[in-house]
């Protein structure tokens, strides 16, 4: 048992260490990287570099975007899902397997495919260099769908659907009153994946954004892309945009981990 606590805390040690080492470096001079040995304990400087980004690049209206888009595509998604995944799992129709076979196949294609028919479609609509044309296109997903069908069709009874009809609930009543309770650990789950999927996202905000209304990431590229790169810039800029993501798990981690052990146990 000790043993495995060890491994365990070795593996934690190794895996946040990335992390604390970049708010070590973004708190001190560019020199620190060059210091034998490297410094270990963060240094005085991190609020200054973090004003210096902030008056390099428009970072606070990237994580207000950032924000924005990625919180909307997490609550779509997860709602859109659900919905799909209710319909797929319990719902009775024509051609139920063959739209699942569809939705499923077109995970297999790559989204970079799809990337000049998208553009040319946001310059009809007018959307290029707005938020409509992240959050739009990213409504739902093919995963989202697949993960919330194949967690409704065993985590959600047919009796518990047969007696909310008889207590005369409509399909949609259904859904909001019965579906919505039962699906809320794989949503969590699902709306976390997406989340970080959404804020991470680098090559379709680079397209379709201009460089006056970045994500996170554009900015955060921008702030790389001088002729000497400027680490200690770069790395207070990830600190900054890497904290929206521990937030949001620090609030629904609990409930993540136990959707993820619940799901575990199915079977």
């Amino acid at each position: 048992m000790r043993l495995r606590y060890l491994t365990l805390t070795a593996v934690a040690f190794f895996s946040a260490f990335p992390l604390y080492y970049s708010v070590v470096v973004a708190s001190r001079h560019n020199s620190a990287l060059a210091e034998v040995p490297p410094p270990l304990l963060p240094g005085g400087n991190f609020f200054a570099n973090v004003a210096r980004v902030f008056d390099t690049v428009p970072f606070g209206l990237a994580l207000l975007n950032s924000v924005i888009v990625a919180g909307s595509i997490s609550l779509a998604v997860m709602f859109f899902s659900t919905l799909a995944g209710f319909a797929f799992a319990k719902l009775r129709f024509r051609g139920k397997n063959v739209m699942l076979v569809i939705t499923v196949a077109t995970m297999m294609v790559p989204a970079q495919l799809g990337i000049i028919p998208l553009y040319m479609l946001m310059i009809k609509l007018e959307w290029t260099g707005t938020n409509y044309a992240l959050i739009v296109p990213a409504l739902v997903n093919a995963f989202g769908v697949f993960f919330m069908t194949q967690y409704l069709s065993r985590a959600l009874p047919n009796e518990l659907l047969e007696a909310g009809r008889v207590d005369g609930c409509t399909t949609w009543g259904l859904f909001w009153h019965v579906v919505l309770p039962a699906a809320r650990p794989a949503a969590a789950v699902l709306g976390m994946l997406t989340f970080m999927s959404a804020w991470n996202d680098y090559f379709w905000p680079l397209v379709v954004l201009t460089p006056d209304n970045p994500t996170v990431q554009v900015a955060l590229s921008t702030l790389a892309s001088g002729y000497v790169n400027d680490y200690v810039l770069g790395l207070a800029g990830t600190a900054i945009g890497t904290l929206p993501l521990v937030l949001v798990f620090a609030l629904f981690g609990k409930q993540i981990i136990g959707g993820i052990m619940q799901g575990a146990v199915k079977g």
